[in-house]
């Protein structure tokens, strides 16, 4: 027995969406790896003005010292004397950035100095402390 095919067809024509999913998958991939991710020190302080504040870009590593002499690290409140291990570890996973130090204007300068000593201990070169612009 012979079939016939007729060139009219009964099912209807559809959109292939799949290459357009491909390549929103592939935006969003390149999306989510291009993103810096902004790592906060743990509390707001009232950070003090200076007429010379700069922009420090690589700044991946923030500890904040709050006005009663509280230190905070990676939104954790650690010891004064556990600042040393914490940025150790931080330093393991972004070893390029540096440290700012976001102190309180009524902190006592020295827990400020006592958290810049310990960071230095930890082998980091690079410290700042963040002001507000006067600008």
């Amino acid at each position: 027995m012979k079939r016939r095919y007729s060139n009219e067809s009964n099912e209807e024509a559809a959109i292939d969406m799949t290459p357009m999913l491909d390549i929103v998958f592939i935006m969003l991939i390149f999306f989510i790896v291009t993103t810096s991710f902004v790592k906060e020190a743990g509390i707001d302080v009232n950070r003090p003005s200076a007429n010379t504040a700069q922009t420090v870009s690589k700044g991946n590593i923030m500890v904040a010292v709050g006005p009663a002499g509280d230190v905070w690290v990676d939104k954790r409140r650690v010891d004064v004397d556990a600042v040393r291990a914490n940025i150790e570890r931080l330093r393991a996973e972004s070893p390029e950035g540096a440290v700012v130090i976001q102190a309180d204007q009524e902190a006592s300068a020295g827990i400020v100095v006592d958290v810049m000593d310990q960071i230095k201990m930890a082998g980091v070169d690079s410290i700042s402390i963040a002001a507000k612009s006067k600008d």
